[in-house]
């Protein structure tokens, strides 16, 4: 399995208390290549976990791999903020959407299903989830 890893799968995978947990640690058993990230990601997830160390941790297991420039992209980021301004879409959630505009043939592995259930790549092409069950 390939994929763009955004925080919520991250939060879930590293946090055993979460509830969405045993999804995340699945999909990383699935796991065929290096998912791909970026530094917004991690920045969101070690603050939402309150460790920077396991985040730095679980990149350095091989698990993760940066594969986003933000500086090349952020005409594009520009674009996107303006495009989903109704939705007020934080940075991490713009590089998410632009990382599948680059990578348009790996899903977005992500728990965030309000927002990425509305956001759209290119326009108009529904971005490729894969999310936790609905309980």
């Amino acid at each position: 399995m390939k994929g763009i890893a955004d925080t919520g799968f991250l939060v879930a995978f590293l946090n055993a208390r979460d509830e969405h947990h045993a999804w995340a640690v699945e999909l990383a058993d699935r796991v065929t290549t290096p998912l791909i990230t970026c530094e917004a990601v991690l920045t969101e997830a070690a603050y939402l976990l309150g460790s920077a160390t396991l985040v730095l941790e679980v990149l350095s297991s091989g698990l993760l791999t940066l594969e986003f420039d933000l500086d090349a992209n952020r005409e594009h980021l520009v674009d996107l903020a303006e495009r989903f301004s109704d939705q007020t879409p934080d940075l991490c959630d713009l590089c998410v959407v632009r990382m599948s505009e680059l990578h348009s043939e790996y899903p977005v592995l992500t728990t965030d299903r309000k927002d990425f259930s509305v956001y759209r790549r290119n326009r108009k092409q529904i971005i490729p989830t894969i999310f936790p069950p609905e309980r």
